[in-house]
């Protein structure tokens, strides 16, 4: 029984399928079948069970992963130290669920540490803590509360929430609306579980207000250039007025209590963390706090227009 074997092990059975292990492992998949099959012989008992082309970790599987996810994150937590203390981890992972949320602190955190490599992961809210137990990410950058023992958060910003409209719409000019003037309005969202669209289910549903969501998907970014293009209006965060746009946009407040986002920074308390990670931890705290400024100078009823520049959102 070696360490690679036990990592292929650990592995295949988060995903319970032998190709996407091989995928994340980049191996070929008959190497992660035979490792499983030796594994198993050594042992002397199945790790998985087989149901045609499918596998799914049984009670002897389970049984030994939380002792094999327990071993290997005292290993990592180890080399770690050990890295840190010889300087030679200059390395820091990180997990958001939007890229360009960090986008700007990814830029800057370079500039000023260009010896340190960032490595970023986009990853869902419900990922995110595994991630962090597994060892896979040194921090995360979430919109939405993240659950798990030991997890550790810090509030990086709290920021408004606005509605977007294109320019010329009935609402475009006003101050501040309530949600009960968005019955019947087209909404551009992006899927179910990312947090904007959390955000508007519970605010519409609170509100008593049945949305009409003509366009959702997993491309956050073109949600502002969709808006801008007419398609219907979005509920964006504060940050997303300082994107280029394809086209003129107008940024309304949400007269309903609750319409803001908290961006946070959590980490694994249990888990060592190397020089790296701790220096990009103060420096994302210290980015926020300038943007957090930024966005509360700038008027939130203020049309927002750009020439033909590529849309992004938090």
């Amino acid at each position: 029984m070696d360490l690679p074997a036990l990592r292929c092990f650990q592995v295949v059975a988060r995903y319970e399928h032998i190709s996407r292990a091989a995928e994340e492992l980049r191996v070929a998949q008959p190497s992660v079948s035979r490792t499983i099959s030796r594994l198993e012989a050594e042992l002397g008992v199945r790790l998985f069970d087989r149901r045609g082309r499918r596998i799914h970790l049984n009670e002897h599987g389970a049984s030994f992963l939380r002792r094999v996810d327990r071993a290997l994150r005292e290993l990592d937590d180890g080399l770690r130290e050990l890295a840190d203390a010889a300087e030679r981890n200059r390395r820091v992972t990180l997990a958001a669920e939007t890229l360009l949320t960090v986008t700007a602190l990814l830029v800057r955190f370079r500039d000023a540490h260009p010896g340190i490599e960032v490595r970023l992961r986009q990853s869902s809210a419900d990922s995110m803590a595994r991630r962090l137990r597994a060892r896979e990410v040194d921090l995360c950058v979430a919109s939405q509360p993240l659950v798990g023992p030991g997890l550790v958060s810090e509030l990086l910003l709290r920021e408004e929430v606005l509605l977007a409209v294109p320019d010329g719409h009935r609402l475009a000019g006003r101050d501040a609306v309530p949600l009960s003037a968005l019955e019947g309005e087209p909404l551009v969202s992006p899927s179910r579980g990312h947090w904007q669209r959390v955000l508007a289910d519970r605010l519409f549903a609170r509100a008593g207000v049945e949305p009409v969501v003509v366009c959702e998907g997993d491309e956050p970014g073109a949600v502002v250039s969709l808006v801008a293009a007419g398609l219907g209006v979005a509920l964006l965060p504060a940050m997303a007025r300082a994107s280029e746009i394809r086209g003129p946009l107008s940024w309304v407040r949400i007269a309903e209590p609750g319409c803001h986002r908290e961006l946070r920074l959590v980490r694994d308390g249990g888990a060592p963390h190397s020089t790296a990670a701790r220096l990009f931890a103060a420096f994302a705290a210290d980015h926020f706090r300038t943007v957090g400024a930024t966005a509360t100078a700038t008027p939130a009823g203020a049309a927002a227009r750009a020439g033909a520049g590529a849309g992004t959102t938090a």
